[in-house]
């Protein structure tokens, strides 16, 4: 018998300047064709990933009006719908992590003595967005990295970040995570 447990389906990076400089997508499991295949498009994670800017900013605005400093830890954003839901991490410098959950996107064996999971809880995402810090500041320390030229110019967009060594990080990040993972 098989079973249903969370996996990434999306792992982004927004520039402090509301600018996205990184989107990685994975596939989930199509019960219908017994598949891998993503569950959205990448215009429409694209999307998924602007609209939790407003989450951010609400929070934000929120923390300040009640005299809470801004802490790092977001957590749930918001419930796309009823199989996607959006995590998110905004570090000291506001460079926002989002993680984009998949609640039934990859299949397991149950008979191996593994439950699925009944929900999620935001601790156990703490793993990745510690893993995406890491690459994000590994990438930053990379002498040829320039990251103010990824800030927007005159109002237009800015540039993404074109790393192999941060894609792969990324890759592995989302590949590697499933519910109850302590480190990545």
């Amino acid at each position: 018998m098989t079973t249903a447990i969370p996996s990434i389906a999306c792992l982004g990076v927004i520039g402090r300047n509301n600018n996205p400089l990184h989107i990685s997508i994975f596939p989930s499991h199509d019960a219908a064709t017994n598949t891998f295949t993503p569950i959205r498009s990448p215009l429409q994670f694209s999307l998924l990933l602007s609209s939790t800017i407003d989450v951010f900013e609400l929070r934000a605005k929120a923390n300040a009006a009640s005299g809470v400093g801004l802490s790092g830890d977001v957590g749930l954003l918001h419930a796309i719908d009823d199989r996607l839901a959006a995590y998110g991490y905004e570090t000291n410098t506001g460079v926002r992590m989002v993680c984009v959950v998949d609640m039934r996107g990859r299949r397991i064996d149950a008979a191996g003595g593994r439950q699925g999971a009944a929900g999620l809880r935001e601790t156990e995402l703490k793993p990745v967005f510690r893993a995406m810090q890491s690459a994000y500041v590994r990438l930053l320390q990379n002498p040829f990295y320039e990251p103010d030229e990824h800030a927007p110019l005159g109002g237009s967009g800015g540039k993404r970040i074109v790393s192999r060594r941060f894609d792969s990080d990324m890759r592995r990040i989302g590949e590697a995570w499933t519910p109850g993972v302590t480190s990545l």
